[in-house]
């Protein structure tokens, strides 16, 4: 028996498969769903979420959102969401300089908050393209 799981943000879905377990990072730390898990409802934190299918491991960086599991369904409403392989890393620590850029200018509070959010999405799609480069 396998999970049917998916992960949406706003613009797209971004996985979609059924999947043997899941390793997702939540405020109260990290929680693997197995087939059978007992309903949830969750907020997701922002790390690495690890998706597992028979041999093949999937690694995507998420920025935050919610999850729900039900009857061997677990739908992830992300933020941001985004496959490891799909990071490309000049664009990413580009985009982690201009962020940091403009936070140290002085910016109205709408463009410091979403320089910061920029700036927390660059750092985590490093961080978790970093781990996958350590496992490879």
């Amino acid at each position: 028996m396998n999970l049917t799981f998916e992960i949406l943000t706003p613009l797209t879905t971004v996985f979609k498969d059924e999947v043997d377990e899941i390793v997702v990072p939540t405020v109260n730390g990290e929680i693997t769903i197995l087939p059978n898990h007992i309903n949830l409802l969750t907020q997701v934190f922002p790390g690495e979420l690890i998706v597992k299918k028979g041999s093949n491991i999937h690694s995507l960086a998420v920025t935050g959102g919610f999850m729900e599991v039900s009857k061997n369904r677990v739908s992830i409403l992300a933020d941001y969401a985004i496959k490891t392989q799909d990071i490309e890393i000049a664009k990413v620590e580009e985009a982690k300089k201009r962020a940091e850029k403009i936070m140290q200018e002085k910016t109205s509070e709408k463009d410091f908050k979403i320089a910061q959010g920029e700036l927390l999405k660059a750092i985590i799609e490093l961080k978790v393209a970093g781990k996958r480069r350590r496992r490879s």
